[in-house]
C-alpha cells in the first residue's frame, strides 16, 4: 500500500514536471503554424488580383472582448490565489463568455464580408479574402478549443479541484487562455498594417 502511494506521488510530480513544457511545445508549433500562413499571406499580396479592403467592424469588437476576457482570467487567477473561490469562479465563468462573444463577433465578421461580396471560396473570392478568412478561421478553431479548455476549468473549480498552492490546471489553461489572445492581437494588427 505505501509503495502504491508513493508511486501514485512520483506520478503526480512527474505530470506536474511535465505539463507546462508539453504546453509550451504545443504553442511553438502553433506560432510556427501561424507564421507560415502570415508569411503565405506576405507573399501572395504580390499577385496581380490582390485586392485590399477594410477589415470587418465585428473583429474590432472582438479583439476588444478577447482582451477583456484576459483581463478577468488573470484577475481570477489571482482572487484563486487569495483563497477567494467565489469570485475566482466568478470572473472565470465571465472569461467564457467573453471567449464565446469573441467566437460570435467573428461569425459575424464573415457575415460583413459576404454582405459587401467578399467570400472565402467561389467564384466571387478573391486571395486576399481567402487567406483572411481562413487564418482567422483557423484561429478561432484554436479558440474553441481554448473555450473548452475553459469549460474544463470551470467545472474543475466547481468541484474545488483548486486551490491556492495547487493550481496548475487552472495556470495550464491562463497559459493557453493568453496565448489564443495574443495571437489574435498579433493577427489583427498583421492585417490592419499590412494590406
Amino acid at each position: 500500500m505505501v509503495q502504491e502511494q508513493l508511486l501514485q506521488k512520483e506520478y503526480v510530480v512527474a505530470k506536474k514536471k511535465s505539463a507546462k513544457p508539453m504546453l509550451w511545445i504545443s504553442m511553438i508549433s502553433m506560432v510556427m503554424f501561424f507564421a507560415g500562413l502570415t508569411s503565405a499571406y506576405v507573399i501572395s499580396m504580390k499577385r496581380e488580383d490582390w485586392v485590399s479592403f477594410d477589415l470587418p467592424n465585428a473583429f474590432y469588437i472582438s479583439t476588444a472582448l478577447i482582451m477583456m476576457s484576459s483581463l478577468t482570467l488573470m484577475l481570477s487567477q489571482r482572487f484563486l490565489k487569495q483563497d477567494k473561490r467565489q469570485l475566482s469562479l466568478l470572473l472565470v465563468a465571465i472569461t467564457f463568455f467573453l471567449g464565446i462573444g469573441f467566437v460570435w463577433q467573428q461569425y459575424v465578421g464573415f457575415k460583413e464580408l459576404q454582405s459587401v461580396g467578399l467570400f472565402f471560396t467561389g467564384p466571387e473570392s478573391t486571395v486576399s479574402t481567402s487567406f483572411i478568412i481562413g487564418i482567422t478561421f483557423m484561429h478561432v478553431l484554436h479558440l474553441l478549443a481554448g473555450i473548452i479548455v475553459l469549460f474544463v476549468v470551470i467545472y474543475n473549480h466547481f468541484k474545488y479541484k483548486y486551490k491556492s498552492d495547487d493550481m496548475l490546471g487552472f495556470e495550464l489553461g491562463a497559459i493557453f487562455w493568453h496565448f489564443v489572445d495574443v495571437l489574435w492581437i498579433y493577427l489583427i494588427l498583421f492585417f490592419y498594417f499590412i494590406r
